[in-house]
C-alpha cells in the first residue's frame, strides 16, 4: 500500500484536470499543443494540492521514527525529539518511500515553473498570433513576449544585486535558486491573497443566495440584459469583419501570390458567409497590379487575427443565451410549483434530450418537488453555514498563525493534536480539507473573473485559447505559494514553527528563505493578514460599487439602474418563451397531422407508384394514347396534402398582438 495511494492519486488526478478543461475548452477546434499545455498545467497544480497531505504524514512517521531511534546523545541536537523514546510508531498506510518525493516535487515544481514563466506566455503570444505561417507566428510572439522576458530579467537583477551587496552572503547556486524561487512566490502570495479575501467572502454567500429563487430569478434577468447587448455587439461586430473580409476576396483574385492567405481566412469564416461570398466570387478575372491597390500580408495578418476573435466571441455569446435561457425557464418553473397543491413538478418544456429510463423511474415528478421546492433551498443554506465557519477560521488562523507559543492557529492545533497520537487518517483528512478549502477559493475565483473579453473563462466549451493558457499560467503561479500558506497555517514550515526539526519534502525543495529575511520574517508573516481587510470589503460589495459607479453594471439591489435592467431582461425572457411555445405548438400540430393521415397519404402514394408502372407500361404498347389526366390527377392530390401539410405550420407575427392566456388563444383559433 505504500505507493498505491500515491499512484491513484496521481491517476484520479489527470483525469479530474481532463474533464475540467473538456468542460471549458475545445479538443475539437483548438490546437492540440494549446489543449496539452493547458491540461499539463492544471494537472500539475491539482497534483501538488492533491499529494501534499501525503507529505505530510510521511513526514510526521519520519519525525517519529527519528526521535524513537535516537536518544539525544546521539542526536547532538540535530533534531528535536518529538515522542518517548520507548513509544513505537506506526507507519501510515499511505507511506511514501525515502527518496521518491524530493524527486516528485522538484519535477512537478521546475516543470510548472517552466510553463508559467517561459512556454505559457509564448503559446498565448502565437495562438491570438494573425500570421498564416509557423515562422511568421512564432516571429510574432517572441516580438511580443521582448517586454515579458525583459522584465523578469529586472526583477532578478534586483535580487541578485541585493544578494551580492550584502556582505553576510556568499553568492552560490543554492542561494541564487532560493532567491529566484523567492521572487516566484512572492508575486504568487500578493495575487494569492487578493483572490482568496474574495473567495473566502463570495462562496458561502453565492450558496446562500442559492437557497433564494427569486434572488437568483432577478439576476438572471438582469444577466439576460447584459447577455443581450453584448450579443447584438458581437452580431455587429462581426457583420463588420465579414464586409472587410468580403471586399478582400473580391479585389484578390485567385491568381494573386496572397490568394492562400484569402483562403485561410476564409476557412475561419461561419458557413453561412462562406457560402454568401463564394457566391460573388468573379475568379474568371486576372488581377492588375497596375490599376488596382492590394492589401499587404500584415494588413491580412491583422484580419485574420479580427476573423478569430469576432467568431470566437459570436459563437460563445450564442451558446451563453441558450444556456441562460433554459437557467431563467427553470427557474420560473420553480417559482410556479413552490404553490402547487399537487406537488408534482411540471414543467413548461419538455427536455430536447432523450431521459435516462432509471432517472425516470426513480426521480418521478413528486420527487422532483419536493427536492427542488423543499430540500434543496435547506441544503444550500446549510453547506453555506458550513463555509461559512471554513472561512471564518482560515480568516483566523491567517492573522495568528506565526505565534508558536501558544499556538493560535486552529489548523496547527488540529494536526497537533493528531500528531500525538499518530492518527494518519485524520491527519491526511484534516491536510485534504483544509488546502482543498484553501484551493476552491482561489481556484473558484480565477474561474469566475472576466478582465473585459480578453480573460474568460466560459463552460459549454466556449473558452479561447488564449483564456485557457492564462488561467494555466495563474494557476501555476498560485499553487506553490498556496501550499506554502497551508504548511504555515499547520506550523509544518519550520521557518514559521522556529523548530529545528525535520522538514517537509516540499519544503525541502524550497529551500531556506532565511537567505532574504526581510521576506521571510516579514512579507510572509504580515502580508497574509490583509485578507481580513479583503473580506470585509467584499463583504460589503465595496468592488462591485465601485465598478457600478465607473459605469460596469453590476447587480445591485439597491440600484436604478438594476432595476431597469431586470425588467429588460424579463421582457427579453418573455419574448423568447413565447417564440418557444408557439414552436411546440407548431410541432405538435404537424405531428397529429402526421398520426391521422400519414397512413392514408402512404396508400395515395403507393397507389400513385402503382399507377405511373401501369402507365409506363401501356405506353410501351400504346405510345399515341394520351394519359395525361391520371397523372394531373394522381398529382394534383398529392400536391394538395402537402401545402396541407404545410399551411400547418403556425405564422410567426407581432408578439404583441398574442394572448397570454392558452384558452383564449386556443378559441380564437
Amino acid at each position: 500500500m505504500s505507493g498505491a495511494a500515491l499512484g491513484f492519486e496521481i491517476v484520479f488526478v489527470f483525469f479530474l484536470a481532463l474533464f475540467l478543461l473538456h468542460r471549458y475548452g475545445d479538443f475539437k477546434k483548438q490546437h492540440r499543443l494549446v489543449i496539452i499545455a493547458t491540461l499539463l498545467a492544471w494537472y500539475l497544480c491539482f497534483l501538488i494540492v492533491f499529494i501534499l497531505p501525503l507529505d505530510v504524514s510521511t513526514t510526521i512517521y519520519n519525525r517519529c521514527k527519528l526521535a524513537v531511534n535516537s536518544s539525544p546523545a546521539e542526536s547532538n541536537g540535530s533534531y528535536v525529539t518529538l515522542a518517548p523514546s520507548k513509544q513505537k510508531c506506526f507507519k501510515p498506510w499511505s507511506y511514501i518511500p525515502d527518496g521518491i518525493m524530493p524527486i516528485f516535487w522538484r519535477v512537478v515544481y521546475w516543470t510548472s515553473q517552466f510553463l508559467t514563466w517561459i512556454l505559457l506566455p509564448f503559446m498565448q503570444s502565437y495562438a491570438r498570433s494573425g500570421g498564416f505561417s509557423i515562422t511568421g507566428k512564432i516571429k510574432t510572439a517572441l516580438i511580443e513576449n521582448a517586454i515579458y522576458y525583459g522584465t523578469y530579467l529586472l526583477i532578478f537583477g534586483a535580487f541578485l544585486i541585493y544578494v551580492a551587496v550584502n556582505p553576510n552572503f556568499n553568492l552560490q547556486w543554492n542561494q541564487l535558486q532560493t532567491i529566484g524561487i523567492a521572487a516566484a512566490n512572492t508575486w504568487g502570495l500578493f495575487l494569492l491573497v487578493l483572490l482568496l479575501g474574495y473567495g473566502l467572502v463570495e462562496i458561502p454567500r453565492s450558496h446562500w443566495n442559492g437557497a433564494k429563487r427569486g434572488y437568483l430569478l432577478m439576476k438572471t434577468y438582469f444577466k439576460a440584459a447584459k447577455l443581450m447587448t453584448e450579443k447584438a455587439d458581437a452580431e455587429e461586430n462581426l457583420e463588420d469583419i465579414m464586409e472587410e473580409v468580403r471586399k478582400v476576396s473580391e479585389s484578390i483574385k485567385y491568381n494573386h501570390p496572397l490568394r492562400k492567405c484569402v483562403d485561410t481566412i476564409l476557412k475561419k469564416c461561419p458557413t453561412e458567409y462562406q457560402e454568401r461570398m463564394g457566391r460573388n466570387m468573379d475568379d474568371y478575372e486576372d488581377f492588375d497590379e497596375r490599376q488596382n491597390s492590394y492589401p499587404s500580408e500584415k494588413s491580412l495578418a491583422k484580419l485574420h487575427k479580427q476573423v478569430i476573435y469576432s467568431v470566437q466571441r459570436h459563437r460563445r455569446t450564442q451558446v451563453q443565451w441558450q444556456i441562460l435561457l433554459e437557467q431563467a425557464f427553470y427557474l420560473e418553473d420553480v417559482a410556479k410549483n413552490e404553490s402547487s397543491a399537487t406537488r408534482q413538478f411540471v414543467h413548461t418544456f419538455h427536455s430536447q434530450e432523450p431521459e435516462n429510463k432509471i432517472i425516470q423511474y426513480f426521480y418521478t415528478p413528486t420527487v422532483e418537488w419536493y427536492w427542488e421546492c423543499l430540500l434543496l433551498p435547506w441544503f444550500y443554506r446549510v453547506l453555506a453555514v458550513v463555509l461559512a465557519t471554513f472561512s471564518v477560521i482560515v480568516v483566523w488562523s491567517e492573522c495568528t498563525f506565526f505565534s508558536t507559543k501558544p499556538v493560535l492557529s486552529l489548523f496547527a492545533v488540529f494536526i497537533q493534536l493528531a500528531e500525538k497520537t499518530y492518527n494518519y487518517i485524520y491527519i491526511e483528512m484534516a491536510c485534504f480539507l483544509t488546502i482543498f478549502f484553501l484551493s476552491i477559493c482561489v481556484y473558484s475565483t480565477v474561474f469566475r473573473i472576466r478582465v473585459f473579453n480578453y480573460y474568460y473563462l466560459a463552460s459549454h466549451h466556449q473558452t479561447d485559447a488564449y483564456s485557457l493558457l492564462f488561467s494555466g499560467m495563474l494557476f501555476c503561479r498560485l499553487t506553490p505559494p498556496l501550499c506554502l500558506n497551508f504548511l504555515g497555517l499547520t506550523h509544518m514550515d519550520a521557518t514559521i514553527s522556529h523548530k529545528n526539526t525535520q522538514p517537509t519534502a516540499y519544503t525541502s525543495i524550497m529551500g531556506s528563505m532565511r537567505v532574504l529575511s526581510f521576506i521571510a520574517d516579514g512579507f510572509y508573516i504580515y502580508y497574509p493578514m490583509l485578507v481580513v481587510i479583503l473580506c470585509i470589503a467584499t463583504y460589503f460589495s465595496l468592488g462591485t460599487r465601485c465598478l457600478n459607479l465607473l459605469g460596469f453594471q453590476q447587480f445591485m439591489g439597491d440600484s436604478e439602474m438594476t432595476s431597469d435592467l431586470i425588467d429588460e431582461g424579463k421582457e427579453l425572457i418573455r419574448r423568447e418563451k413565447r417564440k418557444r411555445q408557439r414552436q411546440e405548438e407548431g410541432e405538435n400540430r404537424r405531428r397529429e397531422w402526421k398520426e391521422r393521415y400519414g397512413n392514408r397519404e402512404d396508400s395515395t402514394r403507393s397507389r400513385a407508384v402503382h399507377t405511373d408502372q401501369k402507365e409506363s407500361s401501356f405506353s410501351e404498347t400504346n405510345a399515341n394514347r394520351p394519359l395525361s389526366k391520371y397523372t394531373r390527377s394522381n398529382g394534383r392530390t398529392e400536391r394538395d396534402r402537402i401545402e396541407l401539410l404545410q399551411d400547418a405550420e403556425p405564422l410567426d407575427f407581432n408578439a404583441d398582438s398574442v394572448n397570454d392566456d392558452p384558452l383564449e388563444s386556443d378559441s380564437g383559433r
